[in-house]
């Protein structure tokens, strides 16, 4: 029999807190006889929740952890007075050795500052990236940075497009994956300066990539390229947007639904259905942060007990693809590029 897989849960974190991660953990564990849960925080609060779920209780233990980092609290914060927190014991439980991954719908940025501290960068990297998979006809996009990291030189452009292959060559089983750097237009001298240097760099500095120049927003879901690559100001905005753009199609295909009694009735022949298109179309709730030495997904602040449960998958499923050695054995490159390249991309990068 194969051994558990363990994930660590921050029960606390997000808008909702223990009312829905406890019902998500056990959906997540119905479908998966192989995890296994640690749940950091209140046990006072986690024990009722836990009561209407027998199975789950059976195969996840509880970690008392009485303090809860704050949705506004700013990540400086997070890391003077982050320690004993369910997001700060959910991740030590990675360095500990007591789990494969974390999973936490907290505050962004104090997630990523409390886990670079605990678990540290890998190859050299200077900052953590939240990368996506944007679904499109003939699969999935890898997209990053999704919102870790706001400004971004060329240099950590030319990071996220070697991490993000590598997460993709591994997660998605792709030997070489294509990569485009998104832009205002396809055209070599569109955009910053930041893109445009870190579009040359990818081209002229030996790095053994499949890399195709500037993609535009409308292939994040054409499939144009397997992994596209931003800042995550741009990559936090565009997948909001995306979100946003589900939700609405969504609710506007119920609402043209329900406006007769015969479209009514085609609606309740066509629930399923209907929710495999909003599942389909929607953008996945949870986002690795790549380049720590260690697993760590972030959930969004609003997820609900279904979004939850799928980044405990995604969690399990990841942490079993090898994706971290394929980023540091792609990062390697990275020094000898950037000198290739000349002196501006290595002081970039710097």
């Amino acid at each position: 029999m194969s051994q558990p897989l363990v994930i660590s849960v921050d029960a606390m974190g997000g808008d909702h807190g223990a009312s829905v991660v406890v019902p998500a953990c056990a959906q997540a564990l119905a479908d998966n006889p192989q995890v296994r849960l640690l749940l950091h925080g209140d046990e006072a609060v986690l024990k009722p929740h836990l009561a209407k779920h027998p199975l789950l209780a059976q195969r996840c233990e509880v970690r008392h952890a009485d303090k809860v980092i704050a949705m506004d609290e700013k990540p400086a914060q997070a890391m003077r007075r982050g320690k004993g927190s369910s997001m700060w014991n959910a991740v030590e439980a990675i360095r500990d050795g007591a789990a494969v991954a974390a999973v936490s719908a907290g505050n962004t940025g104090a997630l990523m500052a409390i886990s670079k501290l605990i678990l540290r960068m890998s190859a050299d990297l200077d900052r953590p990236a939240l990368v996506a998979s944007i679904p499109h006809a003939s699969g999935v996009t890898t997209f990053l940075d999704v919102g870790a990291n706001v400004d971004c030189d060329a240099g950590r452009l030319v990071e996220f497009a070697i991490m993000g292959e590598a997460y993709h060559r591994a997660a998605h089983g792709v030997a070489r994956p294509s990569v485009g750097l998104l832009n205002v237009g396809s055209e070599e001298m569109k955009g910053h300066e930041e893109v445009r240097e870190a579009n040359r760099i990818l081209r002229e500095g030996g790095i053994d990539l499949d890399y195709k120049g500037f993609v535009e927003g409308d292939d994040l879901t054409a499939g144009t390229v397997q992994v596209v690559v931003t800042d995550g100001f741009t990559g936090n905005v565009s997948l909001k947007a995306m979100e946003g753009a589900a939700r609405f199609m969504y609710s506007e295909l119920r609402a043209a639904l329900g406006r007769d009694l015969m479209t009514k009735a085609g609606f309740v022949l066509a629930r399923s259905s209907l929710r495999q298109f909003r599942d389909r179309i929607s953008p996945p709730p949870a986002a690795p942060l790549l380049g720590l030495n260690g697993l760590v997904l972030k959930c969004h602040g609003g997820a609900d007990e279904r979004d939850f449960a799928k980044a405990i998958r995604a969690a399990a499923d990841v942490a079993q693809s090898g994706f971290a050695s394929e980023i540091e054995r792609n990062m390697r490159r990275l020094p000898a590029a950037l000198a290739d390249a000349g002196p501006s991309a290595a002081d970039g990068a710097a």
